[in-house]
């Protein structure tokens, strides 16, 4: 990656303020690639079972925040009596460093794939400088 723009995940150490969680869940790591070119950001993460509107992506003090729920499924008509397959929700946060245009960051979800492009902002966009005789 570039100097300009750098993602990078947050280590568990920095994350701040603790907070309680409000399901008694496993919290995965949803596995990410990460791709830059001259212009944008794009993320790529692997969230099996999280539909569109389980999904939470934020961008706020330079941390990307990607979270899903996934809901536990169920058979009409039926209990569980038994299980032996558990899910569990989906949380990464990464620091981003450089300018990102927040204004028009798009995020997709589909088949629990979420791509989400972080264009960069026009000042942080690498620029050929002309180097003049003197």
């Amino acid at each position: 990656m570039s100097p300009e723009t750098n993602l990078t995940q947050k280590p568990e150490a920095q994350q701040g303020t603790q907070v309680e969680a409000t399901r008694a869940r496993p919290i995965c790591l949803p596995c990410t690639d990460i791709y830059e070119r001259g212009d944008e950001l794009l993320v790529i993460a692997e969230m099996p079972g999280v539909s569109r509107d389980a999904a939470d992506v934020s961008l706020e003090a330079g941390e990307l925040r990607i979270a899903g729920r996934v809901e536990r499924a169920t058979v009409d008509g039926h209990q569980l009596a038994y299980t032996e397959y558990e899910t569990g929700d989906y949380e990464r946060t990464f620091r981003i460093t450089g300018d990102i245009d927040a204004d028009h960051i798009d995020a997709v979800m589909k088949n629990g794939i979420l791509r989400i492009v972080l264009p960069k902002s026009k000042q942080a966009s690498p620029q050929k400088i002309s180097v003049k005789a003197g």
